[in-house]
């Protein structure tokens, strides 16, 4: 795919009935699925036509949020889609009103740091985001803490 085709690309809330596509997406990329359902009304998936090709999701906590499955299907990587969709998860973090997003990455961070993203220690996240899934279960210790303020701009 050339960038020309990625102009045709649409970013929307996901639907239900999109779910088991975004799961299957996640399996594909090898990143976690579990726990993503309860977060569909903050998800969002890129279409190219009627095919989902990408998505990220938040999930909120009061002020704060996870950013979470970003993920981009292997013939469509290296357009820019990944940083739209993450662009468009800060967007809908801050319809939320929320101040600070937060996110665990094993093979990301400089892709993240790009985006404005920076490193911190898990002890800086507050306790209602470690006690996420993520945080919890699903992404070792070992994982890169990485945070975002939004606060300035609101």
């Amino acid at each position: 795919m050339t960038n020309q085709y990625l102009e045709d690309v649409t970013i929307g809330v996901a639907k239900e009935q999109e779910l088991p596509v975004i799961l299957g997406l996640l399996d594909e990329c090898q990143l976690p699925r579990e726990g993503l359902a309860a977060h569909l009304p903050t998800t969002l998936v890129a279409r190219y036509g009627k095919e989902i090709i990408g998505c990220s999701a938040l999930e909120i906590y009061e002020e704060c949020a996870l950013l979470r499955s970003v993920a981009v299907k292997p013939s469509f990587r290296g357009q820019g889609l990944a940083t739209r969709l993450t662009r468009a998860g800060l967007d809908l973090a801050r319809r939320h009103l929320v101040t600070t997003v937060y996110l665990l990455t094993e093979t990301a961070s400089t892709f993240f740091s790009k985006l404005g993203f920076t490193t911190v220690p898990r002890s800086e996240v507050p306790q209602k985001v470690r006690e996420s899934i993520e945080f919890t279960t699903l992404c070792p210790e070992t994982a890169t803490v990485m945070t975002m303020s939004l606060a300035q701009e609101q």
